[in-house]
Formats: structure tokens, C-alpha cells, sequence
């Protein structure tokens, strides 16, 4: 599975989601720019390049040398009916050994928000990690006060699990976040004591 040569395409219900290409800059920078109000209070701070072709294409690279050594799975989510990018969704931190685990981050253009494309990707993403990828454990993080976000994660399959503190720098501060993971096998709440 590990490899140059290994190809991710996920077909979902609406979406196809697959790695980001050189060919993708103009439409990426063009949808995070009109999106940047609404993202940058969930994220970390753009750096002053962010949306400029030479930082995509340093984005291109590390999404190809990620898949490539199965340490990240970087996808642009593209909706079939045009071929619209509506946003990207990453699965990252993968960890085999014990842990077969990773960590979902996500992210949407404000003109696809809240039509469900979000929740398609991200189960198209677990249901891939779970059977292909033979992972076992994926994880998330939101904003306590990112309510969106945290019922996405539900209606997802992810349940709660705690507070991380100064979890994450986001939009220039160190801020706590709520953590949520999905189980291929969840056993939670369940006990052999008899």
C-alpha cells in the first residue's frame, strides 16, 4: 500500500475527493479568498503567502511525499455534478503499529457550507481509513464554541472525549479544543466486569 505510485480516489454519493494537482491553484485560491472571513476564525493564521502559487505548489509536494509514505491523506473535495471545488479534507498523523490511527482536519468554502457536502466527505474519509486503510482509531478537534463543527463530528460517528488545553494556535491564539474520535470497533462504555 506504502509507495509513489499508490493513487487515492474516493467516490462519494456527490463528491469525489482526491489529491490536490498543480492544475487546482486558481480555483483553491480563488474559494479560500472568498471564504476568508469565515475560515480564519477556525484556523491557524494565514501566513502572508498563504494564496500564492509557489505556497501551493509547496502544498502539492507535501501531499505527494504524505501519500506517498502513509503519513497523510490530503484530499480536495470536488463536487461531481461541475467539478466545483467545495473545500479539502485531511487525514493526517497516520500512526500504524498499535496506534493504526490519524487525525481528521477539514475545510469548506463558505458557499458550500451547511448543504451537507462536509458530512459526505468525512464519512467517505473514515469509511475509507477503517476498510482500506485498516486504521482503527481517527481523531478530531474543533473550537468548543465551533457548534457546526461539533455536530458534524457527531452525526459523523465521533463521540466526545475531553478538552485538550492550548490544543492548537488558531487565528493567532493558543486556543483549547474539544476532542472527538471515531472507533472502526467502538467499545466504549462497555465492560467484561460481571
Amino acid at each position: 500500500m506504502l509507495g509513489a505510485k499508490r493513487k487515492v480516489r474516493i467516490e462519494a454519493e456527490r463528491l469525489t475527493l482526491r489529491p490536490p494537482m498543480h492544475s487546482d491553484f486558481r480555483v483553491w485560491s480563488a474559494l479560500r479568498a472568498e471564504s476568508r472571513d469565515f475560515l480564519t476564525p477556525w484556523e491557524p493564521t494565514w501566513a502572508s503567502d498563504h494564496l500564492t502559487r509557489k505556497a501551493f505548489t509547496n502544498r502539492v509536494y507535501w501531499a505527494q511525499r504524505s501519500i506517498a509514505n502513509g503519513t497523510a491523506m490530503p484530499l480536495f473535495m470536488f463536487r461531481r455534478s461541475d467539478d466545483a471545488l467545495v473545500g479539502a479534507i485531511t487525514l493526517d498523523h497516520i500512526k500504524r503499529g498499535p496506534a493504526q490511527s490519524g487525525i481528521t482536519g477539514y475545510w469548506i468554502g463558505a458557499h458550500y457550507a451547511r448543504q451537507g457536502f462536509m458530512r459526505e466527505a468525512i464519512k467517505a474519509v473514515v469509511h475509507h481509513a477503517f476498510t482500506v486503510m485498516d486504521l482503527s482509531r481517527i481523531e478530531a478537534g474543533c473550537l468548543p464554541e465551533n457548534t457546526a463543527s461539533r455536530r458534524l463530528l457527531e452525526q459523523c460517528g465521533y463521540k466526545y472525549e475531553g478538552v485538550a488545553q492550548s490544543y492548537l494556535q488558531i487565528n493567532g491564539r493558543w486556543r483549547n479544543h474539544v476532542l472527538y474520535a471515531n472507533l472502526r470497533h467502538d467499545r466504549r462504555g462497555k465492560t467484561d466486569v460481571g
